[in-house]
């Protein structure tokens, strides 16, 4: 059978492939509870027509929750419920500086640095007035030895020099608020998209799976940028909470 969607299929004609976009719907059953941990995912001749795909197709999507450790599939019985996505310990998105701080505070990943530089950001006019120079900390966190993120940051130098070490050993915002530092400013976005292969290596992921990328940028009372992080999570350690007001 070849692969065919139609204007009414669940699968759309982008650039992402179909077993990707196949995989994510088959996550996103698991994760609510449509496919319990220890049942029996339909058959794949059942999924190929509720899909319109190819056999092929629906075994890449297998693999790829397979190796996600979400399913496994057992030749000539099925493919099993092992694990739901939401069983995992998410870092939280905290919406404000002060609580996204003592979010941290608690937090005592594993930390693996691997660039130590004095790289500069990529900024914008709108993220504020560039410091000199910065200094660049790129690392992996890992918790309970699952890889969920990889970030830069990149501080303004007088900054960096102020806790050299404790920057390095540590979480980065907690040490930088414990300074004599003001923040007059704090922005952050997120972003959702897919693991490319230098993610996919790094944190131990398949490739294609769901990323968040992560961006913050804190500014002095003199509009100076005296902090970037460009981070990527794993999507499914991410867990947004927004308060929304009238």
């Amino acid at each position: 059978m070849a692969d065919h969607n139609d204007e009414n299929g669940l699968l759309n004609a982008s650039p992402i492939p179909l077993y990707l976009q196949l995989a994510d719907i088959f996550r996103y059953r698991i994760d609510r509870g449509v496919w319990s941990e220890g049942t029996m995912l339909p058959p794949i001749d059942v999924l190929m027509k509720e899909f319109s795909v190819s056999r092929v197709t629906v075994r890449q999507a297998l693999q790829l929750l397979a190796r996600s450790g979400l399913v496994k599939m057992q030749r000539g019985v099925g493919t099993l419920v092992i694990k739901s996505a939401g069983e995992r310990h998410p870092v939280k998105m905290e919406t404000t500086l002060d609580a996204l701080v003592e979010a941290y505070r608690g937090d005592t990943p594993v930390v693996t640095n691997i660039s130590d530089s004095s790289t500069p950001p990529r900024l914008t006019e709108s993220d504020g007035v560039p410091a000199e120079t910065y200094h660049h900390l790129r690392r992996v966190h890992a918790r309970d030895g699952v890889k969920y993120c990889v970030i830069s940051i990149y501080l303004e130098q007088g900054v960096f020099e102020k806790a050299e070490q404790r920057f390095r050993d540590e979480i980065i915002l907690p040490v930088l608020m414990s300074l004599d530092v003001t923040v007059a400013q704090a922005k952050q976005s997120i972003t959702i998209s897919k693991a490319d292969l230098e993610v996919s290596r790094l944190l131990d992921m398949p490739l294609g799976d769901p990323i968040a990328n992560v961006r913050r940028v804190l500014v002095d009372p003199d509009n100076t940028i005296i902090y970037v992080a460009e981070a990527v999570y794993r999507g499914d350690y991410i867990h947004l909470e927004m308060d929304l007001k009238a």
